[in-house]
C-alpha cells in the first residue's frame, strides 16, 4: 500500500470516482476518502458518468457528486482513484478523458481481475476484502488521517452493503474490527441500515412480489431465474435501481443454488445478474458475456434473445453442476 499512499500524499488536484450504476461500497468508499483527502488539503472533487441513484439521494449530499461532461476538466489533473472496480469500460465515457488530463490514474478495488477484458495499468487489488471500503480505511489509516463522523458514517455504508450487514464477510473477522472502531463515531447506525435496506414503498414491495411470482426453476430446483421487462419496471413507479434486492430475496429459497435476474433494459437488451450459494462460482459465466464481478456475485450486459441467452446459461450451469 505504500507506493499507493505516497502517490496521493504527492498528489494535490484528485478526482474519485466508481463504476456506473453505483452502489453502496464504490460511494462509500469515495466518500470516505473525500472526507480525508479534504481534511488533508487536498483539491478534490467526485465525477461520475451518471446520474446518484434516487435511493441514495435521501441521505448522500448530492451536491458532492458532478456528472462527467467533456468540458469538466479545464486544469491538468494529478491523480484519478477508480472505486469498485477494475474494468475501465464502467467508467466511459470518463475513463477515456482522465487519459488526456490526468498523471497517473489508479484503480481500488476487491474484485479478480478479469481473465478477458482489459486489465488495469495501475491498480491496488485486495480480493480478501469483503468490500473496497476495508481497503480505504487501510487507506486513510496510512495516511494517518483522523477518523471523523463523515468518514466514519462512509466507510461503514461501504461495508454495511458489500457485506449485506455483515452477512457475507468471507471468512475474516476485518468487517467486525472495522466497525469496532466506527461505531462510536456514527450517531446513528440504524438509520445507515434503514437507508440502505429498509425504506420500502407500497410500490416496491408489489413489485417484488410480482418479481418472485415469476421465477423459474432448472436443473431439480437448483437454478432460479426472474425475467424483467421494463414496462413492468416503470409501471410501478420504479427505476432500474429498485430490482437489486430481487435476485438476492431469489437465493434466499433453500433449493436455489444459482439466482439469476434479467433486467431488460430495452428492446433485447438485458442487465443480467448473477448470484450463487457454496462452490458454484458465478464469475466465469459473466466473463463470458463480456461482465465481471466477484466469485459468487456478478453481472453483465448482453444483446440478443432472451430464450437463446437462458438456454445458454442453463446449459452452462448445468456441466457446472454435473
Amino acid at each position: 500500500m505504500k507506493p499507493l499512499v505516497d502517490l496521493i500524499k504527492s498528489s494535490n488536484k484528485i478526482v474519485l470516482t466508481t463504476h456506473k450504476d453505483c452502489d453502496g461500497d464504490g460511494l462509500g468508499s469515495e466518500l470516505a476518502l473525500f472526507y480525508a483527502l479534504k481534511k488533508m488539503g487536498k483539491d478534490v472533487q467526485i465525477v461520475h458518468v451518471d446520474l446518484l441513484p434516487k435511493r441514495y439521494e435521501n441521505f448522500l449530499n448530492k451536491d458532492l457528486f458532478q456528472l462527467f461532461r467533456p468540458t469538466l476538466f479545464d486544469t491538468p489533473i494529478d491523480l484519478c482513484l477508480i472505486f469498485d472496480t477494475n474494468d475501465e469500460r464502467l467508467i466511459e465515457p470518463l475513463y477515456s478523458e482522465i487519459q488526456t488530463v490526468c498523471k497517473n490514474t489508479v484503480f481500488i478495488d476487491h474484485h479478480p481481475l478479469l481473465k478477458s477484458g482489459p486489465l488495469p495499468a495501475k491498480a491496488f487489488i485486495d480480493t480478501t476484502a469483503a468490500s473496497t471500503g476495508e481497503i480505504v480505511y487501510h487507506v486513510i489509516k496510512n495516511l494517518d488521517v483522523p477518523l471523523d463522523t463523515s468518514i466514519a458514517e462512509s466507510l461503514y455504508l461501504s461495508i454495511v452493503f458489500d457485506t449485506q450487514l455483515f452477512r457475507y464477510v468471507r471468512r475474516s473477522p476485518m468487517s467486525h474490527q472495522i466497525a469496532i472502531e466506527l461505531l462510536p463515531l456514527i450517531p446513528s447506525p440504524e438509520a445507515i441500515h434503514r437507508n440502505l435496506f429498509g425504506g420500502q414503498t407500497p410500490e416496491k414491495i408489489s413489485f417484488i412480489s410480482k418479481a418472485l411470482g415469476k421465477i423459474t426453476y432448472s436443473l431439480d430446483n437448483k437454478v432460479a431465474i426472474v425475467l424483467l421487462h421494463s414496462k413492468e419496471i416503470q409501471d410501478f413507479g420504479l427505476t432500474p435501481e429498485d430490482t437489486r434486492d430481487v435476485v438476492d430475496k431469489i437465493l434466499d429459497i433453500d433449493c436455489v443454488e444459482v439466482a439469476i435476474l434479467f433486467r431488460e433494459d430495452s428492446k433485447d437488451r438485458y442487465k443480467i445478474s448473477f448470484r450463487s450459494k457454496s462452490t458454484l462460482d458465478v464469475l466465469e459465466v459473466s466473463e463470458l458475456f463480456g461482465g465481471g464481478g466477484h466469485h459468487h456475485a456478478s453481472g453483465a450486459m448482453i444483446e440478443g434473445e432472451f430464450l437463446k441467452i437462458r438456454d445458454q446459461i442453463i446449459d452452462y450451469f448445468k456441466k457446472k453442476l454435473e
